[in-house]
């Protein structure tokens, strides 16, 4: 979105910094400007420029409070109207491309009062333009309306100089439709922010810090100029108001635009499109929002998507997130969320990331609820399919799907990787665990790899875990084998529980003995997937330098999932009581332990791999032997290898399914349309990985002399 200039052009060098109101007398404020010294270059108009001004028939309330840089061409403005103090840096005779739109570098046919106008700007038809610090480069052409108003809040949720009432705050109330988790919206607040301030309600003493911490970035003083970046275009655009927008961002078209910033750079280019009404938000980096979109207090984090008629009221969306052409409200979302289609909603839920809701689904919707003020909550990996409607309150685990239909009750399913779906026939609610590794492997380990590619976020504060095979969702398969191994299965290897559903129907899980089965192969695959990356990354040469690298923490066995991150339970409490002690003083310093727990991540993962994978098996540390090690190597091999086996097969049914084939004449048509199965890129990935590994644990078991010892 580079502007491509037909000449060369000065620099002036000059930066404009915070503007405020200056208090005058009792109500009564007047906007000026602070500086740095460089901007002290400006000078008054001369008579001659003055002279052309008026022939170009300019008109200002006083010349003498229009500054302008040593550069200036004054031939270049042309019909406008000047009220309060105007700065207005080069300009110079050429013109300004952006895409296939090109416009003469000037001002022409605008009315501007109190605005700093920075080297070679490109303004043309603003109806009224007041206020404002623009920077170099800017390109503003048929907007009805630009203005900061005397108590702009840029959408942060702060108050101002005499507002004393707690009600003009603006807040955005996630989770729940009655406000009870509401969050104080900041500039750079990110999912773990939103997460931690919207969970620990119980604790009142860690909210007044959040809300301390959150007003001590701000200043209450009134007056703060709107601004708009380097190198942004503005055009074709209705009003835009108490808006802050970043470098190098791109509004066209847009109805309505206050309250708001967004934040843009070179890097990181913000996009906002036509027919969207955009109040009281905050904006990522590298945002694309456009086609009617509809949002009312909201954040939208770095690089996620609004577009084709979204609505997004209430709500935070998570890093490389999509929501398009439907509802979501009152809404917590981690990253990496997907909702595509115009029939589907989403209330008054917690979604935990790399999540995916289908078309007519209708999570949480009040309408089947007693109250507005039920949750549901969904660990990463929801998969609600077609036309799923749940309840509140609903909680369910780690990749959860849900097969098509109407569920009138409440549901609590703790078993992660599960498909739920109703038996109609038998009235029964049926679960089946690790459905995903026995039916669905393509899909799961193609998302592991899709919302890696997907990060698109430059600056990785909270380190995203995206494998499927984490502390999260571990410790959820630990917790179900124990429950699991417990029930008593029939001949059919299933079994009827109560507890899940808050109905009285039946609740029958199915492929008991096969899901332990393989949930005992995951932890063990887990655990061997963690040694693999040691022995790379650390240069471990031995079996014995192995086992001295590997620790047991106890406080490892419980973890959170915060925005996205994952992080030890008791490193979380730690935070809490550093945030209540002010040992920890400010956002930058919790955005900093984010940080250093994403450096501790890689080991204090492996540790929880190896202290879990013991407790599983029953395991000692002296019961650890080479020969014990050369055996999991051995038996991860051949979970991989079935595990490989699977992503083909669940994907070959689509290529023999009669029905899939049917609307094709031939063999050849329909490789010609859908692509050959032989050479699907991720499969062979999938492949030539398995070989590798097989390669590496087989050279490893030679090296160490594992079996023989």
């Amino acid at each position: 979105m580079n502007i491509i200039k037909k000449s060369a052009i000065g620099n002036l060098g000059f930066n404009f910094i915070e503007a405020q109101y200056i208090p005058k007398g009792k109500n009564e404020y007047h906007l000026r400007n602070k500086q740095n010294p460089e901007a002290l270059k400006y000078k008054p108009l001369s008579d001659q420029q003055i002279d052309i001004l008026i022939k170009n028939e300019n008109t200002a309330d006083d010349w003498k409070n229009i500054l302008v840089s040593n550069k200036f061409n004054p031939k270049l403005v042309k019909k406008n109207k000047f009220y309060g103090l105007i700065r207005i840096g080069n300009l110079t005779p050429v013109y300004h491309e952006f895409h296939d739109f090109k416009i003469p570098e000037g001002i022409s046919n605008c009315t501007i009062i109190s605005c700093d106008l920075g080297n070679h700007v490109c303004l043309e038809n603003v109806n009224y333009l007041s206020h404002y610090i623009i920077a170099d480069d800017v390109i503003i052409t048929n907007v009805n309306e630009i203005a900061t108003t005397n108590k702009s809040r840029f959408g942060n949720g702060i108050l101002k100089d005499g507002e004393n009432d707690e009600k003009q705050r603006m807040i955005i109330e996630v989770c729940n439709e009655n406000g009870g988790r509401y969050i104080i919206p900041f500039d750079g607040m990110l999912a773990g922010d939103a997460y931690m301030w919207s969970k620990f309600r119980d604790d009142k003493v860690l909210l007044d810090k959040f809300k301390a911490l959150t007003e001590k970035i701000f200043d209450k003083q009134r007056g703060y100029y709107g601004k708009i970046g380097k190198r942004t275009v503005i055009k074709n655009c209705g009003i835009i108001k108490d808006t802050n927008i970043g470098e190098d961002a791109y509004l066209k078209g847009a109805n309505k635009l206050k309250n708001l910033t967004i934040n843009s750079d070179a890097e990181r280019k913000s996009q906002i499109g036509e027919g969207c009404e955009l109040v009281n938000g905050i904006i990522g980096y590298g945002c694309r929002i456009f086609y009617g979109v509809k949002a009312v207090r909201f954040i939208t984090a770095a690089h996620s998507q609004l577009k084709y008629g979204a609505r997004l009221i209430n709500s935070y969306l998570g890093n490389n997130s999509t929501i398009s052409c439907c509802e979501v409200l009152n809404s917590l979302i981690f990253p990496s969320h997907e909702q595509h289609h115009n029939n589907s909603f989403l209330c008054a839920s917690l979604i935990m990331g790399q999540s995916n809701i289908a078309a007519g689904a209708t999570i949480g919707s009040n309408h089947n609820s007693r109250a507005a003020d039920g949750e549901m909550i969904a660990g990463r990996g929801f998969w609600p399919g077609l036309c799923v409607s749940l309840k509140h309150n609903s909680k369910f685990a780690s990749y959860t799907m849900i097969a098509k239909g109407d569920y009138p009750s409440e549901l609590n399913i703790p078993i992660p990787f599960s498909l739920v779906s109703n038996d109609t026939s038998k009235d029964e609610l049926v679960i089946m665990p690790a459905y995903w590794f026995m039916y669905n492997m393509y899909a799961l380990a193609r998302n592991a790899s899709k919302y890696q590619n997907r990060d698109k976020r430059v600056y990785k504060i909270q380190n995203i875990d995206f494998d499927y095979l984490a502390p999260d969702t571990i410790n959820e398969i630990s917790s179900s084998i124990e429950f699991l191994e417990n029930l008593k299965v029939n001949d059919k290897d299933e079994c009827y529980i109560s507890g899940w559903e808050h109905s009285k129907r039946k609740i029958k899980i199915i492929k008991v003995k096969k899901a332990i089965t393989i949930f005992k192969e995951i932890i063990q695959l887990y655990f061997c997937n963690e040694i693999l990356k040691l022995i790379s990354s650390d240069k471990i040469d031995s079996f014995d330098h192995l086992k001295k690298s590997l620790k047991i923490d106890e406080k490892l066995n419980k973890w959170m999932n915060i925005g996205g991150q994952l992080i030890p339970s008791s490193e979380i409490e730690s935070l809490k009581q550093k945030i209540k002690s002010s040992k920890i003083k400010s956002w930058e310093d919790i955005h900093r332990f984010y940080q250093q727990q994403s450096e501790k991540y890689s080991k204090n993962k492996r540790n929880h791999a190896y202290s879990l994978f013991l407790k599983t098996n029953g395991i000692s540390l002296k019961q650890f032997t080479p020969e014990l090690l050369s055996s999991m190597l051995k038996q991860m091999l051949v979970t991989k290898q079935w595990m490989t086996e699977k992503i083909y097969d669940s994907r070959e049914k689509d290529y023999s399914n009669p029905f899939r084939e049917m609307v094709y004449n031939n063999k050849k048509e329909m490789e010609s349309v859908v692509g050959k199965l032989e050479d699907n890129s991720f499969i062979k990935e999938q492949k030539e990985a398995f070989e590798k590994t097989k390669k590496e644990v087989n050279l490893l078991i030679k090296k160490w002399k594992l079996s023989e010892k």
